[in-house]
């Protein structure tokens, strides 16, 4: 498993998120490029982060100025690149490589690669950035639905 370095920006930026949701936070990525602080909320606090209708989350957005994202922590790599990617159905996660050099394949349903990629390439970005961060997976990849058929 890699080792997160948290700077002194995303300590105070968990703490307020925490604060303001009640749902705890183990890594905080502050993506400047797409204007937003994607968080990695711990297993079962994914409704604290988000809240009834949206609201925890909502206020988080409106106190910090940013667009807000949360992805749900899992103790294996394919359950959390899964949880990167949703609401884009995962069909498959092959992962390839020595420890190094490892890579995510990820196979979304065809009507969700769309999704999987997301405006600009965020989604894929966010996926990229935090498998790197918690399982040091050099990079991550889609392939086609036809492979996996």
């Amino acid at each position: 498993m890699a080792e997160v370095v948290l700077t002194e920006d995303c300590m105070r930026l968990i703490s307020q998120f925490e604060r303001l949701t009640g749902a705890g936070s183990r890594d905080c990525v502050i993506d400047e490029r797409n204007n937003r602080i994607i968080f990695v909320i711990n297993p079962g606090e994914m409704g604290l982060a988000i809240g009834k209708s949206g609201s925890s989350i909502k206020k988080a957005m409106e106190v910090m100025g940013k667009r807000i994202e949360v992805v749900e922590y899992a103790s294996n790599a394919e359950q959390f690149l899964k949880n990167c990617f949703l609401p884009a159905k995962v069909l498959n996660v092959d992962l390839e490589g020595n420890d190094d050099e490892k890579v995510a394949y990820i196979t979304v349903a065809d009507e969700d690669r769309g999704i999987a990629i997301g405006k600009e390439g965020k989604n894929i970005f966010k996926a990229k950035k935090l498998a790197q961060r918690q399982y040091n997976i050099a990079d991550v990849l889609l392939t086609s639905n036809e492979e996996a058929s």
